[in-house]
C-alpha cells in the first residue's frame, strides 16, 4: 500500500467507469497520483498542501491523461509544480514533469531562464547578458504552451508547438496579416524546437474588457472578419476545418459521461437530433478563422483589435466564426462563475444584432452554428472538471437546445 499523503486532490470528482480502461479511477486518487509521481522523480522534502486537477482528457477504452498542479503550504515558499500522468490501455502509467514534454521538444529549453536567454539571443535579438524572466501563460500537455519572456522592459511571447504545427501557423499569418486585424509581428522562429516568438502588444484583453461592462464597437471585429473572409485561400492553405470530427469528439466525450437515466442524457438526445443532420450537411464555404472568440483578442488604445491566436485559420465557414464568438459570450453570461457581474450577455445582444444587420444572414442558420459551438464548449465541464461538473454539463446541453429553439 502506498504511504498516505495528507494532500487532497481537488476537485474531488468522479466519472463513470471505463470498462476498457480499468485504471481510470487511479487518476483521481490522491495517494496513487502522488506516489506515482514520487516513484518517477525524487520525492520532495515537503509534502504538498494540495494537488489540483488542471485538465482531463479521456479517450474511451484507450487512454486518459490528467495534468496536475502541486500547491505547497504558504510558509514553504516553493514554486508550484506541474506534472502530467497518462494511462494507456495495457501499458504502465507514464509521468511527465513540466517542462519535459515528449510532444513539445522545445518546451524544456524555453521554460528555463538561462536557456531562454540563449535562444532569445540566437533567434530573436541580441539582449546581452541580462537575465530573462520566464512566466507560464498557458500550457496544454502534449499540445501547446505559451510563455512570457521578459528581458528588462522588453517582453516576448514564446508559443511552443508540436513540430508539425509550426509551419501551418506561419502560413496562417499571411491571410490574417492581410485582414484589418492587428497582427503581432514575427520576432523569431526556432524550427527545431517548434517555437515562435512575438512581441507583447499593449492592449486590454477583450474578454476581461467586456466582463467589466465595456461595450466595444462590434464594427472593428466584424470588419476584421470580413477582410479575412473575402480573401482567397492562402498559398500554403492548411486542411479545411473538420466540423464533423470536432463535433464527433465532443459527442463521444459527453455521451460517455452522462447517465442514461439523467435529464442530461435526454437533453443530449434532443440536441443531437438537430445537430447531427446539420453537421452531416455542413461544408466549408470560404476562408475563415475557425476558432474565433474573445479571449484571443486585445483592444488597442486606438480602438483597433489585435488578433493573437489564429493557428486554425484556413478553409472553413465564415458564419461559424460569428457563431463561435456568440457561443462563448452566451456560455459565460449563462453559466460562467462570475455571471452575476459579467456583462457578456449585453455584448452578446449587441454583437449578434450587428452581425445580422451587416451580413444579412438567416437567423436560423446562425443559431445552428452557435448551437454546435455551444455543444463543443460543453466538454469544458469535463476537461476542466469542478465539483458541479454534472450540473454544468446538463445546464450546457439545455442551453444548446434553447438556442436551437
Amino acid at each position: 500500500m502506498p504511504t498516505p499523503t495528507a494532500a487532497p486532490l481537488y476537485p474531488q470528482v468522479d466519472f463513470p467507469e471505463d470498462p476498457g480502461l480499468i485504471e481510470l479511477p487511479n487518476l483521481f486518487d490522491a495517494n496513487w497520483v502522488w506516489e506515482t509521481f514520487c516513484q518517477q522523480f525524487e520525492r520532495p522534502e515537503n509534502d504538498p498542501h494540495q494537488i489540483r486537477i488542471r485538465q482531463f482528457s479521456h479517450s474511451q477504452g484507450r487512454s486518459a491523461i490528467i495534468s496536475y498542479e502541486v500547491e505547497w503550504r504558504p510558509d514553504d515558499y516553493l514554486p508550484t509544480e506541474h506534472f502530467t500522468v497518462k494511462i494507456d490501455h495495457g501499458k504502465p502509467a507514464a509521468v511527465f514533469h513540466f517542462p519535459d514534454d515528449p510532444l513539445l521538444p522545445g518546451l524544456s529549453e524555453v521554460a528555463h531562464p538561462e536557456a531562454a536567454l540563449r535562444l532569445l539571443n540566437r533567434h530573436v535579438l541580441a539582449v546581452g547578458s541580462r537575465r530573462a524572466l520566464v512566466e507560464v501563460v498557458r500550457y496544454r500537455p502534449g499540445s501547446r504552451a505559451v510563455l512570457r519572456h521578459s528581458v528588462g522592459r522588453v517582453r516576448f511571447y514564446a508559443r511552443v508547438m508540436q513540430l508539425d504545427a509550426a509551419e501551418p501557423l506561419l502560413a496562417a499569418r499571411q491571410p490574417i496579416g492581410r485582414s484589418s486585424f492587428v497582427l503581432p509581428r514575427l520576432a523569431g522562429y526556432w524550427a527545431e524546437g517548434g517555437v515562435i516568438w512575438t512581441p507583447e502588444i499593449p492592449g486590454k484583453n477583450l474578454r476581461r474588457h467586456i466582463r467589466r461592462g465595456n461595450m466595444p464597437d462590434p464594427a472593428p471585429l466584424l470588419e476584421g472578419l470580413e477582410t479575412l473572409w473575402v480573401q482567397g485561400p492562402a498559398i500554403r492553405s492548411p486542411q479545411p476545418f473538420n466540423l464533423s470530427a470536432a463535433y464527433g469528439r465532443a459527442k463521444r466525450t459527453i455521451r460517455h459521461k452522462v447517465d442514461p437515466g439523467d435529464a442530461a442524457f435526454r437533453s443530449l438526445q434532443e440536441a443531437t437530433k438537430t445537430l447531427d443532420p446539420f453537421v452531416k450537411s455542413w461544408e466549408p464555404t470560404g476562408l475563415a478563422h475557425n476558432d474565433f472568440y474573445d479571449d484571443q483578442m486585445l483592444v488597442l488604445p486606438d480602438g483597433r483589435m489585435a488578433l493573437v491566436d489564429f493557428e486554425e485559420a484556413g478553409p472553413g465557414d465564415p458564419m461559424l466564426d460569428v457563431g463561435n464568438f456568440l457561443a462563448h459570450l452566451r456560455w459565460r453570461s449563462s453559466l460562467g462563475r462570475m455571471r452575476r457581474k459579467d456583462a457578456s450577455g449585453s455584448y452578446y445582444d449587441l454583437f449578434r444584432c450587428a452581425a445580422l444587420e451587416r451580413f444579412g444572414w438567416n437567423e436560423r442558420e446562425l443559431a445552428l452554428r452557435e448551437a454546435v459551438c455551444l455543444f463543443r464548449i460543453c466538454t469544458n465541464t469535463i476537461r476542466h472538471p469542478q465539483l458541479d461538473w454534472r450540473d454544468k454539463l446538463g445546464a450546457g446541453l439545455t442551453l444548446v437546445n434553447q438556442t436551437l429553439g
